[in-house]
């Protein structure tokens, strides 16, 4: 904080500063901003006839980056597998991400999932981003980007970078435990919900289909 400050000692004292001039002398993001003011924390001085927020240098000399303002958001750190058979994997991937959190100091809370990483639907994620959106979550902790999801990760991301959510990824290199099975049950999910679509869920040609890419995906990962 000790920048903003000095970059405000030193800003002219004529005009009202716009919001992208105000965050850039806060050193914090537009949405940050525009999230401060719904909460009170900061409300802009005045606003154009077209709903442009205007500050004035005054305010934000007197605004304190004090722990309100660090806001009481919080660090939550996600966990998911596939299936019951890697409850191992779930433990393992919750002590990375508790040890990494307490050596860090962050107040946190674990959300853990049970399901396919193609599924959108599961009761974790849906907690995870109702409490994103609610503005409550501050830093999103993850072991791998594909314990969020198999596809559509950059999408809950970009969602991270509006609402102001920092997120960390632990490892960002390849998964190799267990990456090739959960890949292929994934894919094996795809292709089950289109061939029921196709043929119907009771039809012996779905079946058949069904019990022949099941061996196929076993011969593969063994």
């Amino acid at each position: 904080m000790q920048v903003w400050i000095i970059l405000l000692t030193f800003a002219p004292m004529k005009r009202l500063l716009t919001i992208g001039e105000a965050a850039e002398a806060l050193g914090v993001t537009t949405t940050t901003l525009r999230n401060w003011d719904k909460s009170g924390v900061l409300h802009p001085d005045e606003k154009t006839r077209g709903g442009d927020r205007r500050y004035r240098i005054e305010s934000l000399r007197n605004l304190k980056p004090s722990a309100s303002i660090a806001e009481d958001r919080k660090t939550i750190a996600y966990a998911r597998v596939s299936s019951h058979d890697q409850k191992q994997d779930l433990v393992r991937q919750v002590q990375v991400l508790e040890s990494y959190c307490s050596s860090k100091g962050f107040q946190y809370e674990i959300i853990q999932d049970l399901g396919s990483g193609m599924n959108y639907y599961k009761k974790g994620l849906t907690n995870l981003l109702n409490q994103i959106l609610d503005n409550k979550v501050q830093r999103l902790v993850l072991t791998h980007k594909d314990r969020l999801l198999r596809f559509g990760a950059e999408l809950v991301f970009s969602i991270c970078e509006a609402k102001n959510v920092e997120v960390v990824i632990i490892n960002k290199g390849e998964e190799n435990v267990n990456f090739e099975e959960e890949l292929a049950k994934d894919v094996l999910e795809i292709i089950t919900v289109f061939s029921a679509r196709l043929y119907g869920r009771r039809s012996n040609k779905n079946k058949k289909l069904l019990e022949d890419l099941d061996k196929v995906v076993k011969d593969n990962v063994e």
